[in-house]
């Protein structure tokens, strides 16, 4: 390998660790079931896209809910609704496929979300309680807790 490409891997590897905290708690841990469950959890990161996350969701960012009975998930991709169904065993999580409303979404923000989410096999809490989906032990989305949705 050159120098060159050997210092590319490095600054390459500094700015992607920098990106997302790396102190993660799972979610059995101080941040309760009650606080997890029947909450939206709003993006404010996804790895692995070409497109800026602004550009991506210029107007609306994508949410998620979990729901503990019947294991369902749900939410907007910032264009259509969506929901499906999710296995979840201590930190580690399975989302089944989504199925979602099909309005025509310009920009490719929805296709990555879901492409992203089906992908994550973990999640964790960061030390500012904000909701991570991992590939492993890599953080590749983050969500925010915004609001629990009136009954």
């Amino acid at each position: 390998m050159t120098k060159k490409a050997v210092f590319l891997l490095v600054l390459f590897s500094i700015i992607s660790s920098s990106c997302c905290p790396t102190k993660t708690k799972e979610v059995t841990s101080t941040l309760g079931k009650s606080d997890f469950y029947d909450y939206a959890w709003e993006l404010e990161y996804l790895s692995g896209t070409r497109i800026a996350f602004e550009g991506l969701y210029p107007e609306q960012k994508p949410f998620i809910m979990f729901k503990e009975s019947g294991s369902q998930f749900s939410g907007n991709t910032s264009c259509n609704g969506y929901s499906g169904k999710y296995t979840k065993k201590e930190n580690s999580i399975q989302f089944g496929d989504a199925i979602k409303t099909m309005i025509f979404c310009e920009g490719g923000g929805e296709e990555a979300f879901l492409k992203m989410l089906g992908k994550v096999n973990k999640l964790a809490f960061d030390s500012d309680n904000k909701l991570l989906l991992l590939i492993d032990d890599i953080p590749m989305m983050r969500f925010k807790k915004i609001a629990k949705p009136q009954q």
